[in-house]
């Protein structure tokens, strides 16, 4: 006759907690690390007042907020911004090319290595962007 432990033994029941563990730990860092949900939207400020406009000006906070520190790596700060603003799309024209412009002067600020005409480009871009998203973050 063939018996049957119906009780793990300790090795099992090792494997199952580090199975658990590990699952709520894939969950844990799942939900923290997940954007902000696709219809979320910031508070409104005076010139965000269209729910594009606002989705638009989050998105660019949310980009900007990504990084290195502006003030300790500004070429590195412009590095991490050029893809991620390229990447934003929204049917407000004027916030959209804004943000266009933005993403094109990060870039000739990363490729003049901050120098020159193309730091006075990227603060006159910095300066549009937070005049149409005051709570963006843009920093020059």
């Amino acid at each position: 006759m063939i018996t049957v432990n119906r009780r793990p033994g300790r090795r099992g029941r090792t494997l199952a907690l580090a199975a658990l563990v590990a699952l709520a730990l894939t969950l844990a860092v799942s939900a923290c690390s997940s954007g902000p949900a696709a219809g979320s939207t910031a508070p409104a400020g005076p010139a965000t007042q269209g729910t594009a406009a606002q989705r638009a000006c989050q998105q660019v906070s949310d980009v900007l907020a990504d990084g290195p520190d502006p003030d300790a790596d500004p070429v590195g700060h412009a590095e991490a911004q050029v893809l991620p603003l390229r990447q934003i799309r929204t049917p407000d024209a004027t916030i959209g090319t804004a943000i266009a412009g933005l993403a094109d002067a990060y870039s000739g600020y990363l490729a003049a290595n901050g120098t020159g005409k193309a730091a006075t480009t990227l603060t006159a871009a910095i300066n549009k962007i937070n005049s149409l998203c005051p709570d963006a973050g843009a920093a020059p």
